[in-house]
């Protein structure tokens, strides 16, 4: 991160010919420490908290204790084969009939009702919740952060990481994970790790690959002159597909786990048809300080681009390309609705309280022993 330029512009203009040079060396010393930003293990589960409260407020939490258990239960195992099993990791579900999935910092994943309903077998959740679990373990979202010129802090707010410092974080990281979506290169890292991390825990490494299928066949007839959902700005679907069926077959991926019987008898509903999703009239603000988020009536002119599971290919957080969407970010401006794509602005529940879920060791343990 640097200072902004303005900064340079003032000094320049305030301080004699001589003193100049002397005070570019402090600015580029300054800016060096800022682009060094550090951010803890702890911090990192703090700034995931924030974006989760904005996730689960815009979209509401499902009520329903069995199928956030059975989902947990499938994350638990995959998580305990990722590179980062000791975090502490959630898996919630969000009450909308959108497809969609994201994975806030920390350990913290979310996934729709629509998605799971979409969803027809334990690989195919696996290959999803993977994808998500795969942006955890490689901080993607942490390291867009750093590598951003969206956020300009001054060495006090650094050093104090207080209110200004967190809120400043959270935002880039609700934009980056929901609004604008990773880049390219992050989206092949998470498909790659999230097909190792699936096969790892015995499930058919495919199920992601077929996932992507369903969305394609879904999203058929869609107007707009974006794809939907989960893929608004992602980089083309069947190529994707393609990748992934390369990977499984170069690195010899051989885990054969469907999982068809125990996801139907867990998870009992279809997706609805994209034409039959409500959009939600409100969009969230963003991540205020507090870690709470509200919501505002969306402005027509402030149209963004949908993220989500698998992001976008031209994330301002990602590539440093900065415009219009820094202020958005930074002052927690209202994201409008895209009745083109409705699965990204689909209306949510009311209720934004996680369910605690306890599992058993015992339980994981006896789970794993069911993948088939």
């Amino acid at each position: 991160m640097k200072t902004a330029a303005f900064a340079v512009v003032l000094l320049l203009g305030a301080t004699p010919a001589s003193a100049q040079l002397g005070k570019l060396g402090q600015i580029a010393k300054q800016a060096e420490k800022l682009g060094d930003l550090s951010i803890s293990e702890q911090e990192e589960r703090d700034l995931g908290e924030r974006v989760s409260a904005t996730v689960r407020t815009e979209f509401g939490v499902l009520q329903d204790a069995a199928v956030t258990k059975y989902v947990s239960l499938v994350g638990t195992v995959l998580a305990r084969a990722s590179s980062r099993p000791g975090l502490k990791w959630e898996f919630i579900v969000l009450d909308t009939d959108g497809v969609n999935a994201f994975a806030a910092p920390g350990g913290l994943v979310h996934i729709t009702k629509g998605a799971l309903g979409l969803i027809k077998s334990e690989s195919e959740l696996a290959g999803v919740l993977g994808h998500e679990i795969a942006h955890v373990t490689k901080k993607h979202t942490v390291n867009a952060i750093k590598k951003s010129k969206a956020i300009k802090m001054t060495t006090d707010e650094m050093g104090a990481k207080g209110s200004a410092y967190y809120s400043k974080l959270a935002n880039a990281a609700y934009d980056n994970i929901v609004e604008r979506g990773f880049d390219r290169g992050d989206e092949r890292d998470a498909d790659e790790e999230g097909a190792r991390i699936a096969n790892k825990a015995g499930y058919n490494p495919a199920g992601l690959g077929t996932f992507l299928e369903k969305l394609i066949e879904r999203n058929k007839g869609l107007g707009g002159s974006k794809p939907n959902g989960l893929f608004s700005t992602h980089p083309d679907t069947q190529a994707r597909i393609d990748e992934l069926k390369q990977q499984i077959k170069s690195e010899k991926l051989s885990a054969s786990a469907i999982g068809t019987a125990r996801y139907g008898a867990s998870v009992k509903y279809d997706a609805k048809p994209v034409a039959a999703v409500a959009l939600s009239n409100s969009a969230a603000k963003g991540v205020t300080g507090s870690g709470s988020a509200a919501k505002t009536e969306p402005k027509p002119e402030e149209k963004k681009k949908g993220g989500g599971m698998f992001g976008g290919l031209s994330s301002a957080l990602s590539t440093g390309k900065q415009k219009e969407g820094t202020q958005a970010s930074a002052s927690a401006g209202g994201r409008a609705v895209d009745s083109a794509r409705p699965d990204r602005y689909a209306a949510g529940g009311g209720n934004p309280n996680k369910i605690t879920i306890t599992l058993a060791a015992a339980e994981i343990e006896t789970f794993k022993k069911g993948i088939a």
